[in-house]
């Protein structure tokens, strides 16, 4: 055996260590040692978790405080311009002709007439319309449109005298009706010529001046012919009264006087001077009731507009509607824009100032004026809120009701605008020249009433300028700095606070 070779240490049996008390006793206290370095270790691992979640819970005010102030403020500014400021007001407008009618025509009712309905419409909206052209037939009568700048006020019958008769004596020469020799502005014999043969054009018979089928001239004509009877009689008895051929008068067969002296004679003469006075009468009558009789112009049936080609705008009535309002709208003229300012934009707007016409469609722009400003809040018109490319735009709201405002473009536009929308940019107001200018949000009122901005320096630091704010525009306002301040072109303004964000500690 080799006693170099090391020995495996050598187990021992469990009846072997029942025989060895002193061994048992040294591995149970081994075994309880190692449990208590097991709990230790435990416990430890227990109390370092307990630890870290409670520094996640309770924090110190410090802490606390540091957690909860706001994130840190970035300041926004703008650059100070020196610039001409133009205060403007926006609005939507559409174009239409110079003068706009509505025509709300009421049919001249006879014995036995019923509401007045419409029995004949020839012209659609938006169609063009030419001078004599017909417009819509009312009960059986036409309504027509004739060149004229004068509105028609009332009806024109023969012998009557005017402005208006002049106006419808342009109307009808200008559609190839002369008026003969009648004055100018003096309805005669002519001017009736020429309004029949207007109407035989339309295909109408023109309603008579005087409505009694003729029995006024039929009576002046019967009392001209009894005049012209009397006044032979009367002639007839002054001969038979007069001296005979010899020299005397005209005695019995027994020479006695039977004219009473000579004054029989006398009566006679008396009498054809009366007859003649009478005829002279009756012939007057006459040429009054034929001056009155004739074809007459009712005040229902024309409307005048001041140019052609017109337009018919639209068209609310219908063939057998009852005429109860406006049946259509037309207009003609040169073309303007109109649009409706809201109450906020009414004292902004005044006539003359200058205005920029936007056409969207075309991309166009023409300038014009402001020719009115109306001090009547219309209630009725109803605007669309969307504009022609989807957006929202300036356009009012539907059922907004506006103060209408008409634009007058300086130099034509087109016809085809009529009837588009445009936009329309009002020059409410100007600075005289060159101002300051700053953002409207740059301005700010302190507690004592003081207008001011505040300048921010290369390093940060800010101070605070007084100023008098002027004209304002497109978001912007001309300001002035007060006492000693300083405010120059390119200096840094505050206009507001932006939170950074992932802002605090």
């Amino acid at each position: 055996m080799d006693h170099h070779t090391r020995s495996e240490p050598e187990q021992l049996q469990p009846e072997q260590l029942q025989s060895a008390p002193g061994t048992e006793q040294t591995a149970r206290a081994r075994m309880t040692r190692r449990r208590w370095v097991a709990a230790v270790s435990v416990g430890s691992t227990l109390l370092a978790a307990a630890g870290f979640a409670a520094s996640q819970v309770i924090k110190s005010p410090a802490q606390a405080a540091a957690d909860t102030k706001p994130p840190a403020a970035d300041v926004l500014t703008a650059p100070v311009e020196r610039r001409v400021l133009k205060e403007t007001v926006v609005l939507r407008g559409t174009v239409a002709a110079g003068q706009s009618v509505t025509v709300a025509p009421v049919a001249s009712g006879g014995e036995g007439a019923a509401e007045p309905v419409v029995t004949k419409l020839p012209v659609n909206a938006g169609d063009t319309i030419r001078a004599g052209q017909l417009l819509l037939e009312v009960s059986g009568r036409p309504v027509f449109v004739l060149k004229g700048e004068l509105p028609v006020y009332r009806d024109l019958k023969p012998g009557a005298k005017g402005d208006d008769v002049a106006q419808l004596q342009n109307a009808l020469r200008n559609l190839g009706h002369g008026t003969g020799n009648d004055p100018s502005g003096t309805f005669r014999a002519g001017t009736k010529s020429a309004l029949q043969a207007f109407y035989a054009g339309l295909g109408y018979d023109p309603r008579p001046a005087v409505d009694d089928d003729g029995e006024a001239v039929k009576a002046a004509e019967q009392g001209v012919r009894s005049a012209e009877r009397a006044l032979e009689q009367a002639q007839s008895a002054a001969d038979a009264a007069a001296p005979s051929p010899s020299g005397t008068p005209a005695d019995g067969e027994d020479g006695t006087d039977t004219g009473g002296g000579g004054g029989g004679d006398s009566e006679a003469r008396r009498a054809v001077e009366w007859a003649q006075e009478d005829l002279q009468t009756a012939r007057q009558n006459l040429t009054d009731a034929q001056a009155a009789a004739g074809p007459m112009l009712p005040a229902g049936e024309v409307v005048f507009l001041p140019g052609f080609p017109a337009r018919v705008d639209s068209v609310s009535g219908a063939v057998g509607a009852r005429v109860t309002a406006g049946v259509m709208t037309v207009s003609a003229g040169r073309l303007v824009v109109r649009g409706y300012l809201q109450e906020r934009q009414k004292g902004l707007v005044r006539a003359g100032q200058r205005v920029e016409i936007l056409a969207e469609r075309s991309g166009t722009t023409v300038p014009g004026k402001v020719r009115s400003v109306s001090e009547t809040l219309d209630e009725g018109q109803e605007q669309d809120g969307t504009s022609e490319d989807g957006s929202d735009g300036e356009r009012a709201p539907a059922a907004t009701q506006g103060y209408p405002v008409v634009v007058e473009p300086d130099k034509p536009l087109d016809r085809a605008l009529a009837g588009q929308e445009v936009r329309l940019t009002v020059e409410a107001g100007s600075t005289d020249g060159k101002a300051l200018v700053v953002p409207v949000t740059a301005v700010s009122v302190g507690s004592d009433g003081k207008s001011a901005v505040t300048v921010v320096a290369a390093d940060g630091t800010q101070r605070r300028v007084q100023v008098r704010a002027g004209t304002q525009g497109d978001g912007y306002v001309a300001v002035v700095p007060l006492g000693t301040g300083r405010l120059a072109p390119g200096a840094l303004v505050v206009t507001g606070i932006r939170q950074a964000p992932g802002g605090g500690a």
